[in-house]
């Protein structure tokens, strides 16, 4: 018994997960690390084939045939709930009819760590797998960390887009942003209508009331033309008092006509501004896209900008389809319009 006690003792210190097996292969002592794994269950007196599965060599079934694969890498897994993959190595101990199996997590050790709550006072003092574990939480922390820094930079690059693509003043796109989405319809072969907006008599509120009111203004004719459009719209703000609307897939005349008339109606009314009313209106001019056409993006804005010339001389607050016709109109007509 002295012997077989000075053996546990030196293995249990060296070999923290090891057994020591009888010659019917029954457990005599396990080390406190694999007792450890199952806190709950005494693997001394136990048969070694009811604790743990050996998934290879496969044809060991009985005690002799695990002798006889001493020196041979074993692949073995606990019995119960929590399946360890385990390996392990069998070797004749230095008493009469007794086996010494050493055991280890090999590459499933983070795992074990982790599912038994393991120290570093599990494992040999020169096992090198605390030291593997100590690398495997720093490049964890130093993966986690350049994730947060990829999310910040992701973050601040969609930021920096968003704003390189936004009027700042009523958060709707800027003229750069509607050149990539004309381009992208073109691109994609989609019909689409095109709005060009000139808000009216807009210059008298920033002369009477200040750029402050201007600015309002400005902020709640984008607010409604939000709100008189479809989500899959684009309205953009191209200039001081000019908008522009795309509407893809606008089925006719009768639906620009038809949304033109509601943001005519809504700009119409007063706009309120510290005791005083803004008053402004809108004209609008109208022309389509038709994928069939050989008509280049620019020319299209032509035909908008044609027949909102043409809704600005015939009495402002008005929408006025393209037709080529206004182009021999617009050249009758040569008098300045006031803003």
């Amino acid at each position: 018994m002295i012997e077989i006690s000075g053996l546990t003792k030196a293995l249990d210190v060296l070999c923290p997960m090891h057994l020591l097996l009888s010659d019917t292969g029954h457990v005599v002592h396990a080390g406190p690390t694999l007792q450890k794994l199952r806190p709950d269950t005494l693997l001394v007196g136990r048969r070694f084939l009811e604790v743990f599965d050996l998934k290879r060599p496969r044809t060991i079934k009985t005690m002799q045939n695990l002798r006889d694969m001493a020196g041979v890498k074993l692949h073995l897994q606990l019995r119960g709930i929590a399946k360890t993959e385990i390996k392990g190595v069998l070797v004749p101990a230095p008493l009469p009819g007794m086996s010494i199996l050493n055991l280890s997590f090999g590459i499933s050790v983070v795992d074990a760590v982790s599912d038994y709550a393991l120290t570093s006072a599990d494992f040999a003092a020169t096992d090198l797998t605390v030291e593997m574990l100590y690398l495997v939480e720093a490049k964890s922390a130093a993966m986690d960390a350049s994730r947060k820094l990829n999310l910040r930079l992701q973050g601040a690059m969609i930021a920096a887009e968003e704003q390189a693509f936004t009027d700042t003043l009523t958060g709707l796109k800027n003229r750069r942003a509607m050149d990539h989405v004309l381009a992208r319809h073109v691109e994609w072969g989609t019909r689409f209508g095109l709005m060009q907006v000139d808000l009216d008599w807009f210059k008298a509120v920033n002369d009477n009331l200040g750029h402050a009111a201007g600015d309002h203004v400005l902020q709640t004719v984008a607010r409604v033309m939000v709100e008189e459009t479809r989500e899959n719209d684009t309205v953009a703000r191209v200039g001081g008092d000019e908008f522009v609307i795309i509407l893809p897939y606008a089925k006719g005349s009768a639906t620009m006509e038809c949304v033109g008339q509601r943001i005519i109606d809504s700009l119409s009314r007063p706009i309120p501004f510290q005791g005083d009313m803004c008053n402004i209106s809108a004209s609008i001019g109208v022309a389509f896209y038709e994928p069939s056409s050989e008509a280049s993006i620019a020319e299209i804005m032509d035909d908008a900008d044609v027949a909102l010339y043409a809704s600005k001389h015939r009495g402002r607050a008005t929408l006025t389809l393209y037709d080529p016709s206004l182009r021999i109109e617009a050249k009758n007509l040569t008098a300045p319009l006031g803003r």
